[in-house]
C-alpha cells in the first residue's frame, strides 16, 4: 500500500488517508489496505495497534442521509471509502469533556476512477459517523468492533443543537439543501435525540475525553 498523504482535518483525531493507484493502458491496480503500512505510518499513531474485525458494504441513493450512529463494548472505528459515487462523510465529537464537544465536520470523498489515487477516511472512537450521498455510492468499511446491538445509539443529523462551526460552509449548505426535501432517511435517524440529549443520557459517559 503506497500512502501518498496524510491529512488531519478540523478535529485532529480524523485523519484522510491517500492512496496510490498503478495505471497502464488496461487500467490500474491499488493495494488499498496494508495492516503493516497503516500502523507503522508515523503520521497515524492512532491507527496503531488497531484491530479491523469487520467489513461492511452499504449502497445508497442519491440524497439518503444516514447517521450519526456510534457504539460501546466494543467501540468501533471507521476506516470509510467509496467504491463508486461520491459522498460526504460526517464526524461529530461526542467526547465529554473534548474542546470540540459537539461540533461536526465533513469531508467530500469523491469515487473518482480516473484520479491517480484514492482516499479511506478514520473515523475513530469517540465521534458519531454518519454519510451523505450526493450520488447514487456504494461504500466500504472496515471496522475497529464487531457490531453490538445492545450497545449503540445515534444523535440525529437534523439536531439544531449540532455546532457546525469547524465545517466547510460549502458542504454544510450542501447538506442543508438535502436534508431540507429528502425522504431518504429513516424516522430512526431523524427522530433520534440532539446533543444535549445525549449528553444528559447515563450512556454517555462511556464516552469521555482522554479515555478512547
Amino acid at each position: 500500500m503506497k500512502i501518498e498523504e496524510v491529512t488531519r482535518l478540523a478535529i485532529p483525531e480524523v485523519t484522510v488517508i491517500r492512496f496510490a493507484r498503478f495505471r497502464d493502458h488496461r487500467g490500474f491496480f491499488t493495494e488499498h489496505y496494508r495492516e503493516s503500512d497503516l500502523g507503522g505510518h508515523p503520521d497515524l499513531a492512532g491507527l496503531r495497534g488497531v484491530r479491523f474485525c469487520q467489513m461492511n458494504e452499504s449502497f445508497s441513493r442519491t440524497g439518503t442521509i444516514r447517521g450519526m450512529h456510534f457504539q460501546w463494548n466494543p467501540y468501533m472505528g471507521k476506516l470509510v471509502r467509496p467504491v463508486f459515487g461520491r459522498l460526504i462523510d460526517l464526524i461529530l465529537d461526542i467526547r465529554k469533556g473534548s474542546p470540540t464537544f459537539g461540533k461536526m465536520i465533513a469531508y467530500d470523498l469523491p469515487a473518482r476512477l480516473e484520479a491517480e489515487s484514492a482516499e479511506w477516511i478514520w473515523v475513530p472512537p469517540g465521534f458519531a459517523h454518519g454519510v451523505l450521498f450526493t450520488e447514487d455510492t456504494l461504500i466500504e468499511y472496515l471496522c475497529s468492533g464487531e457490531w453490538s446491538p445492545g450497545c449503540e445509539a445515534a444523535i440525529s443529523p437534523l439536531s439544531l443543537d449540532i455546532d457546525w462551526s469547524l465545517c466547510i460552509p460549502s458542504l454544510k449548505a450542501t447538506f442543508d439543501r438535502v436534508a431540507a426535501t429528502t425522504e431518504r432517511i429513516t424516522n430512526k435517524d431523524r427522530l433520534a435525540p440532539g446533543v444535549s440529549a445525549w449528553a444528559s443520557d447515563p450512556r454517555s459517559e462511556n464516552f469521555r475525553y482522554g479515555l478512547l
